[in-house]
């Protein structure tokens, strides 16, 4: 037989014969009623259909256990990974995450925010576009609840604490490894509107000058408007090897989606990207994008710790939920990337 459905409280109060204010006190915190009384609540429930309303029992709370989390892109694995890591810290920690996609467009990253600040969660992790964030809302959203910036720091937001990647370090690592292997490395960037893009490019030119080498950066202008990430990679080098240009250079591309397009790109005019002898085309990117592995040939990258970058983000913001946090001075995390020797350099 078929357990009785309660969609309300009130119902269930007068379905076990418990006060509405003590069951509401329960499922806030079992632990502040008495013993006999959860008992009894929890034989109740095992004999009604009752699922409580996640929001209502957390009206009257100091705090919601909700943090909110931006990202710009769902169909990126490297944030995927990153939202990951950000889940398992929450969870470990007693937090409920809601995740919301800004789908690279400041309009809806800002009401991303707005949501954010209207559903009273105790703190916010925001991956940012970039410069062309609205500064406005994110002002707001830091003077309303705990904020803690992921992945990319804009200029627009000094103040506002960071965890990522130190860029300089990664790129500079990579740079002098297909400088020591090969010819000096051009430079396949994006359009210049990723701030990481930018910092990455900026590392890779000051890695150049600082081993004597002078600097080749291409790609920094649209194809198209529809054309990002694999997309531009494979289009620009697809116009370079037709010229034949670059077919025997090492090409360090801005992010592993860029590189999986100019991996592309060589197949298409018969190159195969490797680490042979000294010299001949190599190509290599930057993140650890999880297919890296799979591609043929697999990609050499360096990875962004994203396991740590998730954790450190999630414990900063707890510090700051619990009040822990007594200096305004922003508090900015970088995590060094790790060399990811494969098949393509």
């Amino acid at each position: 037989m078929p357990k009785p459905r309660i969609n309300t409280m009130e119902e269930l109060s007068v379905a076990i014969g418990v006060s509405r204010p003590t069951l509401s006190r329960f499922f806030q915190d079992p632990t502040s009623v008495k013993a006999n009384t959860v008992e009894r609540i929890e034989q109740g429930l095992t004999q009604v259909e009752y699922v409580p309303n996640f929001f209502a029992t957390r009206l009257n709370r100091k705090s919601t256990g909700m943090i909110g989390v931006i990202i710009p892109y769902l169909n990126d694995l490297f944030f995927t990974k990153l939202l990951q890591s950000v889940e398992e810290a929450a969870m470990h920690a007693g937090l409920t995450v809601i995740t919301q996609c800004s789908h690279s467009d400041p309009a809806i990253e800002a009401r991303a925010a707005e949501t954010f600040m209207s559903m009273n969660v105790d703190g916010a992790l925001v991956a940012p576009l970039g410069d062309h964030s609205d500064q406005a809302v994110q002002l707001r959203l830091k003077s309303r609840l705990p904020f803690v910036l992921m992945d990319s720091r804009p200029t627009t937001m000094p103040n506002v604490d960071f965890v990522g990647t130190n860029h300089q370090q990664s790129t500079g690592l990579i740079t002098e490894y297909l400088c020591r292997v090969g010819d000096p490395p051009a430079f396949l960037a994006m359009p210049r509107v990723n701030f990481n893009a930018l910092e990455r490019e900026a590392a890779y030119i000051a890695q150049m000058e600082k081993l004597g080498f002078e600097p080749e950066v291409l790609g920094t202008e649209s194809i198209s408007d529809s054309a990002h990430f694999e997309e531009h990679g494979e289009a620009i080098l697809d116009t370079e090897f037709a010229h034949g240009r670059l077919t025997d250079r090492s090409i360090l591309c801005v992010n592993d989606r860029v590189a999986i397009g100019a991996i592309r790109a060589a197949a298409r005019h018969g190159l195969m990207p490797g680490r042979g002898a000294k010299g001949g085309l190599r190509i290599a990117g930057h993140d650890d994008y999880p297919l890296c592995p799979y591609l043929n040939p697999a990609l050499t990258t360096v990875a962004q710790n994203t396991d740590a970058i998730g954790k450190k983000a999630v414990s900063r913001l707890l510090q700051m939920i619990r009040g822990e946090v007594s200096d305004d001075t922003p508090e900015i995390t970088l995590f060094d990337g790790e060399l990811k020797l494969r098949e393509s350099a």
